[in-house]
């Protein structure tokens, strides 16, 4: 968590801008004379318009956020209306499921207002919000996107100056093979049974199970991953139910330090979120456990029917995962790993084309869009370098791949930096590297490899051209050994080095 790069340090400012667009949102519900469930909703739907709202520009992110209340309002309607019809309720929350998942298939709009519907019928069970609330709970959500699109396009318009790099793509299909179909059908079948055995548990907790379950879908792809990301959650779940034990409980709902909590607890979602699933998680769990005690409701029962829900939601999750419409984890692996080296390539071509003299070329936006890449690849080799991951050599040639492709994202942050500096000049040796560098990713990428380029003796480069040499250089030999881990069969035992 610590230790992940920022690049720019993007997260460290979104995350500072996520507490200034939440705080905002519940001070002027609190000032318009909201009541605490109005404004508990939308701090909550602030939260979620800075956290989901990813488009890759700034005009896109604002139609986005214009569109989340036609995505919140009909359903805050429906899960208002509902309250006291336990059955129809269920039914309709399960196609809210279903068609907030399906609607991901429509790139990160889809997904923003799919999880953004979601989390309004979330909402109203925490909150037991009744019809006659609707018409505060529609005004605080306004108001609170008003307030995140105020802190996001005016006060913190991080984006205008650092374009936001565009969110990797999901993986193609057709049909019930489509990713977003399939996810669909699984993630709806995992809430099904989890609002099933968490009611057994609790009749009025039972959403928390539902919500795990449904998070626990959010940005996987693969059998493993999905394990693997139910894993994590409960973990965090666990340690963040400790903390409450310690912090919010006692607190017993004071306003000023539950208020300074929660901003920490918006601070490290954010910030956390990228590198660490179970720290994210942490915090959540605590931030839900503040604000239980601001309602008045918390008590260590409570917390720990929390921890019995979570589970219920993971283990639906993973019923899910292995019987509905199952994909392997090696067979999203290979994918990502090809597309963060593509990515590689662009960013050193960019490169190459900066320092000959073109000001439109970038790297910069390729190295932020890696970073994105190597998170999915992470993500997706993290059932084979999980601790309690039986399959050694795997685990091994996996940690790896991992630490070569850390390393090509390094010398490529290198490479941006030398590419920044305007005393860098064209040099042949640079562009010989280059070629170098395409080469070795065309021989990982394609089926029989591609051959190697040879480059002609060149002159001396200059100082800023030498910092870039050498980072291409690094690349290359980074490229050069993943050939190894990604050529040798998954089954046999890794090759150790001579």
């Amino acid at each position: 968590m610590f230790v992940a790069p920022d690049p720019g340090l993007m997260r460290l400012r979104n995350s500072g801008r996520a507490v200034i667009g939440v705080g905002l949102a519940v001070a002027v519900a609190e000032l318009c004379g909201l009541s605490l469930t109005a404004s508990i909703t939308g701090g909550l739907a602030a939260l979620l318009a800075l956290f989901t709202v990813l488009d890759s520009t700034v005009r896109a992110q604002r139609l986005t956020t214009a569109l989340l209340p036609a995505a919140g309002f009909p359903v805050l309607a429906l899960a208002t209306a509902l309250h006291g019809l336990p059955l129809v309720r269920d039914v309709a929350f399960l196609a809210v499921v279903f068609a907030g998942v399906y609607a991901r298939r429509w790139g990160p709009r889809g997904h923003a207002l799919g999880i953004f519907g979601f989390m309004m019928f979330f909402v109203t069970q925490f909150l037991h919000a009744r019809p006659g609330q609707l018409p505060e709970l529609y005004a605080a959500v306004g108001l609170a996107l008003l307030s995140a699109g105020a802190a996001r396009f005016v006060l913190w318009p991080i984006e205008r100056r650092t374009p936001p790099p565009a969110a990797p793509p999901g993986l193609p299909g057709t049909g019930l093979a489509r990713p977003t179909t399939r996810q669909a059908f699984q993630a709806t079948a995992a809430c099904g049974f989890a609002l099933t055995i968490g009611q057994a548990l609790s009749d009025d907790r039972w959403y928390w199970a539902v919500g795990t379950a449904w998070w626990i879908f959010v940005n996987t792809t693969s059998r493993g991953e999905t394990l693997v990301r139910g894993f994590r959650r409960v973990l965090g779940t666990v340690v963040g139910i400790a903390a409450g034990l310690l912090i919010a409980v006692p607190l017993h709902g004071a306003p000023a330090p539950t208020a300074a909590l929660v901003a920490v607890c918006v601070f490290g979602i954010f910030y956390t979120a990228a590198p660490s699933y179970s720290w994210m998680m942490f915090f959540v769990t605590v931030m839900a456990g503040l604000l239980y005690g601001l309602l008045g409701v918390l008590h260590p029962g409570l917390l720990l029917l929390r921890f019995q829900e979570t589970a219920i939601g993971a283990l639906g999750a993973a019923l899910a995962v292995v019987i509905v419409l199952p994909v392997t984890t090696h067979a999203a692996n290979d994918a990502w790993i090809q597309r963060a080296l593509h990515c590689v390539r662009a960013c050193t071509a960019a490169t190459l084309d900066r320092l000959a003299g073109d000001p439109e070329a970038d790297p910069a936006p390729h190295a932020a869009e890696l970073e994105l890449l190597l998170g999915r690849v992470r993500m997706a080799l993290a059932p084979l370098v999980h601790p309690l991951s039986p399959l050694r050599a795997r685990k091994a040639r996996a940690r790896q791949v991992l630490g070569l492709l850390d390393d090509c994202a390094r010398e490529v942050r290198g490479l941006v930096a030398v590419a920044a500096d305007p005393q860098a000049s064209h040099d042949a040796r640079l562009a010989a590297a280059c070629w170098r560098v395409q080469s070795a990713v065309e021989a990982l990428t394609a089926p029989q490899g591609a051959p190697e380029l040879t480059a002609p003796a060149a002159p001396r480069p200059a100082a800023a051209a030498e910092s870039a040499l050498a980072h291409l250089h690094g690349l290359e030999h980074a490229l050069v050994a993943l050939a190894t881990p990604l050529r040798t069969d998954p089954r046999a035992p890794l090759i150790p080095a001579a």
